[in-house]
């Protein structure tokens, strides 16, 4: 009878490491017009892809892929970067985890993680995604979804815009996605001192290059500082 046990040396299987297949190419779709547009991809909880005015397809353009929080949903974490991109003339993409909260937080990487690659792979069938600008962006648990993902395919993702993370789950780093980690020092419900000031310390002596900023302010993002994740992200787009 063979044996079902299972072979300590064998190598970890990267998509239970949370690494993504997707890679940016040339679109073969017709692009979307402008406005919010769910992608037809799943029967419950789809994607949500918002495109501003005047995006030329042709022409590489940034993306924020944006998580939500625990319990959230897309529409509800939209206003956080919809104003902005509408503004500054970025994609900007809003999966949806299948169960209340993302899979890695509670047991590991498995659907949303799927889910994720077809909605990616999605957009770039229909528009040129610039590959120097593409982020990662997150709030609570959308945050933690956002900064460990990140890190583990950080040869895929440009940026990181992490706000209120409370973890971070990495067992394969690829790459040196630029980080902007933000946390506010009246969190009661993830307090500061347990999560962001122990992350910033671990990824600057990581070697990451770290943008990291601390405001006044309870388990919410700040208008304000999202403004600066976004001017950190764009900073050097028409340069």
């Amino acid at each position: 009878m063979a044996s079902s046990a299972i072979d300590p040396t064998a190598p970890l299987d990267p998509r239970l490491a949370g690494r993504l297949a997707f890679l940016p190419r040339l679109p073969t779709k017709p692009a979307l017009p402008p406005g919010r547009h769910a992608l037809g991809l799943f029967e419950t909880r789809d994607a949500i892809l918002c495109v501003p005015d005047h995006v030329d397809p042709r022409l590489p353009t940034p993306l924020v892929v944006l998580f939500h929080g625990g319990g959230g949903h897309a529409e509800k974490i939209l206003p956080m970067l919809e104003g902005h991109a509408k503004a500054r003339g970025f994609l900007l993409l809003a999966p949806q985890s299948l169960y209340p909260t993302w899979d890695l937080v509670i047991v590991g990487n498995g659907p949303d993680r799927e889910r994720l690659d077809q909605a990616l792979a999605e957009v770039a069938d229909r528009f040129l995604i610039d590959p120097r600008h593409l982020a990662f962006a997150g709030h609570s648990d959308g945050g933690s979804y956002a900064l460990s993902l990140g890190l583990t395919n950080g040869d895929r993702v440009s940026h990181l815009i992490v706000s209120s993370a409370g973890f971070m789950s990495v067992q394969v780093q690829a790459g040196a996605p630029k980080i902007f980690l933000s946390h506010g020092t009246r969190d009661e419900q993830i307090g500061i001192d347990r999560s962001a000031r122990t992350h910033a310390r671990l990824l600057k002596g990581a070697g990451y290059d770290l943008t990291y900023v601390e405001y006044d302010g309870p388990h919410a993002y700040n208008p304000d500082v999202v403004a600066q994740a976004v001017d950190f992200f764009l900073g050097d787009f028409f340069a």
